[in-house]
């Protein structure tokens, strides 16, 4: 077991109800769990997000915590939020890592992979 591991999965969903296509916005919603793998408790301190769209305008998002929280992750422990994102496109995808620090004072970076947000149904 890893002294610093966190993992990271992601679920998105598309929020019909508070995109408008015609005026190329569209919303998302994204479901994280965030789950310290490691044998060394941790606490959130920062995000770090690169969202592309479908034209490939890039967004770079740097913030404290996580919906104004810093969760403190025991060995095995779970956190779970919800976000979202508007996009100009019906397709675009994300990726970055959360900011930790351990107990014993060590930072490090969790990574968060890379995952795609688009309208379900669409044909292309």
């Amino acid at each position: 077991m890893l002294k610093h591991d966190v993992a990271v999965t992601v679920q998105t969903e598309y929020l019909a109800q508070q995109s408008m296509p015609s005026e190329s916005r569209f919303v998302f919603a994204y479901h994280i769990t965030i789950t310290n793998c490691g044998s060394e408790p941790a606490k959130l301190k920062s995000r770090h997000w690169i969202i592309t769209n479908g034209n490939e305008k890039v967004q770079e998002v740097k913030g404290d915590g996580v919906v104004g929280e810093y969760p403190y992750l025991a060995p095995g422990e779970s956190y779970q939020y919800t976000s979202g994102t508007i996009m100009e496109t019906m397709v675009g995808s994300m990726q970055g890592s959360y900011r930790f620090t351990a107990d014993d004072g060590t930072e490090f970076d969790a990574p968060i992979r890379p995952f795609t947000l688009y309208v379900p149904n669409q044909v292309h």
